[in-house]
Order: C-alpha cells, then structure tokens, then sequence
C-alpha cells in the first residue's frame, strides 16, 4: 500500500533553516503544503518526479527549495529564511498526473504532517 512518511519539523528562531523529508514511491508528482491554525491547507512547493520541474508558492520562493532523491524514494524541502509566518503543520502529498501541482485537491496520498514552528 502506498504511504507517504514526512519528518524534520521542529522548532526555529527566525532567519534560520530546517530540512523535511518525505518518502514515497511511485508517484509522478509530489507537494508540500501547510495549513495554519484557522486557515486553509495550501500549496507550498511541488515537483514532477520524471523531469525535476519545481513549482514555489509565491510566499516561498527564493527562500524554500524542493529536491529529489529518485534512489532513496525521497522528497526534501529545505527552508531558509524562515519567517514567523511560516509556522504551520507540513503536509506532504504525492499524486499522479497532477494538473495544478500547488493544489491539495489533486493529491490522493497524503502524509500525517510535522509541524514547523517559528519564533522571534
């Protein structure tokens, strides 16, 4: 059965930098995303696993990078630059054949989430 497994959330001071990770096989297509007390879950950045194309929410781009590993099944997402906004609870997703890679509807494997926090 498919399963998708996220870890490396913790907690941060602003301006510094945490790695997640996310296994998974089999899928062509894989996000981040992050949902916020009281606000929706909303796309962070993806990947197409077959030619490494990245996708960046606007709020994160320059700051986050989405990397793959095909060998080990592994989805990163590196985070520098981080803001006190970017506290939430990380979701990673994996999909086939995604139309809009930042949106969660297009995700049918979904990982329990870790959470980010960020503090002054």
């Amino acid at each position: 059965q498919a399963q998708v497994v996220e870890s490396g959330g913790g907690s941060v001071q602003a301006g510094g930098s945490l790695r997640l990770s996310c296994t998974a096989s089999g899928f062509t297509h894989m996000g981040w995303f992050r949902q916020a007390p009281g606000k929706e879950r909303g796309g962070v950045a993806g990947i197409y696993i077959l030619d490494k194309s990245t996708y960046y929410a606007d709020s994160v781009k320059g700051r986050f990078t989405i990397s793959q590993d095909k060998a080990k099944n592994m989805v990163y997402l590196q985070m520098n630059n981080l803001k006190i906004e970017d506290t939430a609870m990380y979701y990673c997703a994996a999909g086939n054949w995604v139309a809009e890679v930042l949106r969660p509807n297009e995700y049918n494997q979904w990982g329990q989430g870790t959470e980010v926090i960020v503090s002054s």
